[in-house]
């Protein structure tokens, strides 16, 4: 495995190992800066990626699919980042230290509202990610190097059509809840 796919494999165990220790101090501890400070460093991990995928590229390494997902995983992070660690908050505070109202599960119209919202993070998460992939292109300038990163971003921009498929679906039949035995 390349340095860049461990950077990557390192950059997602950190992303929940901080957020889990964010939300332990604040929630176990009651040291709500502390746990906010923990928090907080989420996007240095994504600025030790693109160093580290920078640094790789600028010594003169072909762009491998690992290349390509350090800049959908940043993409993916700045986009989502705030809504994964809300989502991680409600859950550690309710499942955990027993506290707050239960995370709602979502039906229905509210299902697909929220679902579309998302999807809308999934086009700026692309936008960012394409740009800072294309960005890349732009700077090496050898398209035999490049290869890899454009051939994600085709994968990706297909992905991204498929969620708004799916995101329409949600609309046209929403989503029912659960029946529970008869």
């Amino acid at each position: 495995m390349s340095l860049v796919a461990w950077a990557i494999a390192a950059s997602e165990v950190l992303f929940w190992v901080v957020i889990l220790i964010g939300l332990i101090a604040r929630y176990k501890f009651g040291r709500k800066k502390l746990g906010l400070f923990f928090l907080a460093l989420t996007p240095v991990i994504d600025i030790f990626l693109l160093v580290t995928t920078s640094i790789d590229l600028h010594r003169g390494a072909t762009a491998t699919v690992a290349h390509a997902l350090a800049g959908v995983y940043i993409g993916v992070s700045l986009a989502f980042g705030s809504s994964m660690i809300k989502w991680a908050d409600e859950r550690f505070r309710y499942y955990v230290t027993k506290q707050g109202d239960k995370p709602a599960k979502r039906y229905g119209m509210d299902h697909a509202r929220h679902y579309f919202k998302g999807w809308i993070r999934h086009v700026i998460a692309f936008a960012i990610g394409a740009g800072m992939l294309y960005g890349l292109i732009l700077y090496i300038d050898d398209p035999q190097r490049t290869e890899a990163i454009r051939g994600v971003l085709r994968l990706w921009s297909i992905i991204v059509g498929i969620d708004l498929l799916i995101t329409v679906t949600y609309f046209i039949w929403p989503r029912e809840p659960k029946k529970v035995g008869k």
